[in-house]
């Protein structure tokens, strides 16, 4: 796995091996951040389930003021760690060891808000629909936002959930990503 883009790219960074992780792929990590390119420099992201930490530091490799890791396994968080030590990012990365639902309450009692967030959770996971009502509400997403799901291509999630409405859906083989923001 490699970092596409940005001050970073083409460095390697470490997966989280013996886990039920499933990366992904350079090639939709690559369409995201094209799609998402205007939207990175200077803000606030937020990577929900993020496993190794490819697409956070994807989005600090391309000019993200911050990006906040949220992952339940201990083992994925000292890999994402590793991953911030080595290409010397860690003071613009928080890195949050909890389950992603526990974790939306921790960043909401501290008034967090993100202009971007990707959450890609296990494709047979039943946190999509809280996790994206959550997020719906509009309390930890700014105003002009983008919410990004990866998801199984076959197994989109809905069109919409409280404030936020899916504007874009692009698929990649057997994955794709739903693209939300909030419908004023």
């Amino acid at each position: 796995m490699r970092v596409i883009g940005g001050i970073y790219r083409g460095r390697t960074l470490r997966s989280a091996t013996g886990l039920a992780i499933r990366p992904t792929s350079d090639r939709l990590r690559e369409a995201l951040f094209n799609i998402l390119a205007r939207r990175i420099e200077d803000s606030h992201f937020l990577d929900l389930c993020a496993g190794s930490g490819a697409v956070g530091i994807e989005a600090l490799s391309r000019g993200a003021a911050r990006v906040t890791f949220v992952e339940r396994s201990r083992r994925a968080c000292e890999t994402i760690k590793a991953n911030l030590n080595a290409l010397g990012a860690g003071s613009a990365a928080r890195i949050i060891n909890r389950e992603v639902t526990t974790a939306l309450k921790l960043l909401s009692r501290d008034s967090k808000t993100f202009d971007v967030v990707f959450f890609d959770p296990p494709y047979a996971s039943d946190t999509y629909d809280v996790v994206m009502t959550e997020l719906g509400r509009g309390n930890l997403i700014s105003k002009n936002a983008v919410v990004v799901v990866e998801h199984r291509r076959k197994a989109p999630p809905k069109p919409c959930y409280d404030k936020l409405k899916m504007f874009r859906q692009v698929n990649q083989g057997e994955s794709a990503l739903a693209f939300y923001s909030i419908d004023d």
